[in-house]
């Protein structure tokens, strides 16, 4: 597996509108829904917060991978944003966030190794400082694709 196989541009928010983490979850759960990979954003964004509620999701780096395995994920999907104003998060650096890589992941067998293997991909290519300055300085959803290629 590839991340361009998995990223979609529909997915993709750039400029993103919300100033607090809740509010930007809630734009990329947004959006997932829309795109029907998953069935219920409240449910879904609940899932996200028991998993939060465990530890650090903001990686460092102005970037956090939050993540949450969901009964309400109808297929796996990475949304990704990027705010042009760091939103306060919990992370290793004490830093705040502005790249967002929101996985939506299913609560089954499947869903736990798909969830392992995106996060070993995008870990591998989020530890490479020029992949990290040309995401969070992208303005357009081509530059946040560039960025990862």
């Amino acid at each position: 597996m590839e991340i361009k196989e998995i990223i979609d541009p529909t997915i993709i928010k750039t400029n993103l509108d919300g100033k607090t983490k809740d509010a930007v979850l809630y734009e990329l759960a947004n959006r997932l829904y829309e795109q029907e990979y998953i069935t219920d954003v409240e449910a879904f964004v609940k899932d996200i917060y028991l998993r939060e509620a465990q530890g650090q999701t903001g990686i460092g780096n102005y970037i956090a991978i939050p993540h949450g395995k969901s009964a309400y994920v109808k297929k796996v999907g990475v949304a990704i944003g990027v705010t042009e104003t760091e939103i306060p998060w919990e992370t290793l650096d004490g830093k705040g966030v502005k790249g967002i890589i929101l996985f939506a992941v299913g609560d089954d067998t499947e869903g736990a190794q798909k969830h392992l293997k995106l996060l070993s991909l995008f870990a591998r290519k989020l530890g490479n400082d020029e992949v990290v300055e040309r995401l969070i300085a992208a303005k357009e959803i081509d530059e946040v694709i560039a960025a990862f290629g």
